[in-house]
């Protein structure tokens, strides 16, 4: 199956590397995002990356965008890409808008890092050629891609995502589709408990971070972890996890919703469990 042409919807942060390591590749990328000057800032960003890499023998940063074209709607692709924010309404219009919009033996997949995929499949009329692809951050530099199947992803779609995972130099792992696939099933609590140890008072954010490096060999720690994601991201997940698991063990941290409703995003909105 040749997925030569992948339309990727999302210019942020991870929509904008996944257009970057697919146009690196040699395929011809399309991104669109509906915010308006989200793609300029995303093209932006993506030079930034490209010029840092080609520092250390990358391609041609030139030749790379070369391969990426803006466009104001979806557009017809052997792929479409989702990485839009982690809401199960919005992403599941994106899907069937795609599923009238692109060739019927296109692929369909979503970089949801936990809302289900089975879901967003039964919303088009394609639900065999609906998948997971969840990329990690900075998606340029991480090799894992999750590869989460829905109920009714076919063999043959499967192979296809492996195939062009693997291709864009990535490591893929697959994956059932249950709430929060393998990764987020296992971060998420992790992150969660390490703002329960800030909000109990066991130790500073600075001592609970250098504990995770240093101890359990890991290069962020749980709360800058945090902070990179989102932590609205993160609450998201979370609130997935719990519905979808219905385990208590689940629910966000308190301080974390706390956060978040103060604005307090993270990296992104410059002040998280850190100052940024």
């Amino acid at each position: 199956m040749q997925l030569e042409h992948v339309l990727v919807v999302g210019a942020g942060q991870m929509g904008g590397g996944i257009a970057q390591v697919v146009a690196a590749s040699g395929r011809r990328v399309s991104l669109h995002d509906a915010a308006p000057g989200a793609t300029e800032r995303g093209l932006a960003a993506m030079r930034k990356s490209l010029e840092k890499l080609a520092e250390k023998g990358g391609a041609d940063p030139e030749e790379v965008l070369g391969r990426v074209s803006a466009v104001d709607e979806l557009v017809p692709a052997d792929l479409l890409i989702e990485a839009v924010i982690e809401d199960a309404g919005v992403k599941t219009e994106i899907f069937r808008r795609a599923d009238e919009v692109l060739p019927d033996a296109a692929i369909l997949a979503s970089n949801t890092s936990s809302i289900p995929i089975t879901s967003l499949a039964a919303a088009t009329g394609r639900p065999d050629r609906v998948i997971g692809m969840h990329f990690f951050n900075p998606v340029p530099v991480l090799k894992l891609v999750e590869v989460i199947r829905a109920v009714q992803t076919s063999d043959e779609t499967a192979a296809a995502i492996v195939q062009l995972a693997e291709d864009l130099g990535k490591v893929p792992a697959q994956a059932n589709d249950f709430p929060g696939f393998v990764s987020n099933r296992i971060l998420m609590p992790f992150i969660n408990e390490a703002a329960y140890a800030l909000l109990e008072g066991v130790a500073e954010a600075e001592a609970i971070d250098t504990i995770a490096k240093l101890g359990f060999a890991h290069p962020l720690g749980p709360l800058a972890l945090a902070d990179l994601i989102g932590l609205d991201t993160c609450v998201a997940i979370m609130d997935v996890l719990h519905e979808g698991l219905g385990n208590p063990k689940y629910a966000p941290c308190p301080l974390l919703r706390q956060y978040v409703a103060a604005g307090r995003l993270g990296r992104k909105s410059g002040q998280g469990f850190y100052t940024y």
